[in-house]
C-alpha cells in the first residue's frame, strides 16, 4: 500500500539581507494513513517550517512531497488552497478562534460550504465529543485554555480531514488539559485520520505511533512506539 504522505529531499531556505537560513535541508520521510507522528527538536530547527508546507502554506524550494500519491509541491496556490480546504485541518498553540464568535459559530466556520442542517448536526456531535455541548453559546474568552483548544480541535475535525497539523496544542495548557487535548488527537488517530504534532514534551510525543528528531533542519532520529 503506498503512504499517505511522502516527502522526498524537501528543502527550504530564507533569507534576510545578505544572511541566508537554511530551515530544511534535504528532509525526507513517509506517514501512513492514520499514523500519529510527532516532531520534535529545539527551536529553529526546521519544525514549524515543514508543518507549514504539509498544510500548503508555504512552498518548498526544491524537493517533493506527494499526498495520496499526488505531487504537490509544484501545485499553483489556487490548487493548493482546495486541497487544503478538502484535507487538512490546524490546531495552533494559540487556539486562533474568533473572539466576536461563539464556540459553536467558532466550529462552524469549517462548515460553511454545507447545508444548515448539515452544519448543525455536525456541530452538535463534534461539541459532545469534546465535552463542550453545554458551553455551546458561550465566547472564547469565556472558556479556559484547556476549552478553547478543545474547541480549536473540534473546528479542526469539523470537515472531517485526511490530515491534522497540530503546532505545540498542549504548549499553553496544565498537565491535565494537556492529557485531555492528547486523547482527542489519539482519538483522531484511532477513527483514520492521519496526526501530525510538533511538540517540546517527551511525555505527549510518547503518545503517538513514531517521534522524529529533528536538529538544524534535518532529521537526525526517529523512535516507533
Amino acid at each position: 500500500m503506498d503512504p499517505f504522505l511522502q516527502i522526498g529531499s524537501l528543502s527550504r531556505a530564507y533569507r534576510n539581507g545578505e544572511v541566508e537560513t537554511q530551515a530544511l535541508d534535504a528532509v525526507s520521510f513517509e506517514v501512513a494513513a492514520g499514523e500519529f507522528v510527532a516532531l520534535m527538536g529545539p527551536s529553529g530547527c526546521g519544525k514549524s517550517t515543514l508543518l507549514n508546507i504539509l498544510g500548503f502554506l508555504d512552498a518548498p524550494d526544491s524537493g517533493s512531497y506527494r499526498l495520496r500519491g499526488e505531487e504537490v509541491a509544484t501545485l499553483s496556490d489556487a490548487r493548493l488552497t482546495r486541497l487544503r480546504r478538502a484535507h487538512v485541518g490546524f490546531v495552533f498553540q494559540s487556539f486562533n478562534l474568533i473572539d466576536e464568535l461563539n464556540v459553536a459559530e467558532n466550529v462552524e466556520v469549517a462548515l460553511l460550504y454545507r447545508s444548515v442542517e448539515t452544519r448543525r448536526r455536525r456541530v452538535d456531535a463534534l461539541l459532545e465529543q469534546v465535552g463542550l455541548a453545554h458551553r455551546a453559546r458561550h465566547r472564547p474568552r469565556q472558556l479556559s485554555g484547556g476549552q478553547q483548544q478543545r474547541v480549536a480541535i473540534a473546528r479542526a475535525l469539523a470537515a472531517e480531514p485526511d490530515l491534522i497539523l497540530a503546532d505545540e496544542p498542549t504548549g499553553n495548557l496544565d498537565s491535565a488539559n494537556g492529557a485531555a487535548v492528547m486523547d482527542l488527537l489519539k482519538g483522531a488517530a484511532a477513527a483514520g485520520t492521519t496526526v501530525i504534532m510538533v511538540t517540546h514534551s517527551a511525555l505527549h510525543a510518547a503518545a503517538a505511533d513514531r517521534t522524529i528528531r529533528m536538529l538544524d533542519g534535518r532529521i537526525v532520529g526517529e523512535t516507533r512506539l
